[in-house]
């Protein structure tokens, strides 16, 4: 190796390519393959001793689930909404439709309904493709639903909000619903 001393390339605690020396690199070598690396080590998510990663379609199955569930129980579980008191409140709210009327947190889903929720971001549409009950991974919960969410206009497109002048006050009810309409709400 190149030093011996404690923490020089290729002693003891080096990480990296300076660890294994070229003597240590050959056909017959044990831990040949790329430098750093343990023998049988074929990289994130390969088993022990394949020199193959496993496919990508090999999906774990989602958890079998009832035929159908509270909305804010399905909204919280699918990681629309970080937690399941924001998904009841945001039912409570109006911010939670299925099928195009308003969800209390109690409505029923079941499988083909569309679910729209308005949170932080842009509105969310999504048809449920599977109830669940349980919090999930994200990449279960993300199966567990088709998003139907149209893409954002390009910048281009976006008009820009109207300026109210300075000091004409906050705007009326009439003006308000008017913004509203604007906006899409």
């Amino acid at each position: 190796m190149a030093s011996g001393a404690p923490g020089g390339a290729g002693g003891p605690g080096a990480v990296g390519p300076e660890a294994v020396g070229p003597e240590a690199v050959g056909p017959g070598a044990v831990g040949a393959g790329a430098p750093g690396r343990a023998a049988g080590d074929d990289g994130p998510g390969a088993a022990p001793g394949s020199a193959t990663p496993p496919p990508a379609a090999a999906a774990k199955p989602l958890p079998p689930g009832p035929p159908s569930t509270r909305v804010d129980r399905w909204v919280w579980a699918v990681r629309l909404t970080k937690t399941r008191a924001a998904a009841a409140t945001a039912c409570r709210a109006g911010h939670v439709r299925v099928n195009g009327e308003r969800a209390k947190p109690a409505t029923s889903v079941k499988v083909g309904d569309e679910v729209r929720v308005r949170g932080e971001g842009p509105e969310r549409i999504v048809e449920v493709a599977h109830v669940l009950e349980r919090r999930v991974g994200a990449e279960p919960a993300a199966r567990c639903y088709i998003d139907r969410t149209p893409a954002p206009p390009p910048p281009e497109q976006v008009a820009v909000a109207a300026q109210r002048d300075r000091g004409a006050g906050r705007p009326t009810k009439r003006e308000r619903r008017e913004i509203d309409r604007l906006r899409g709400r």
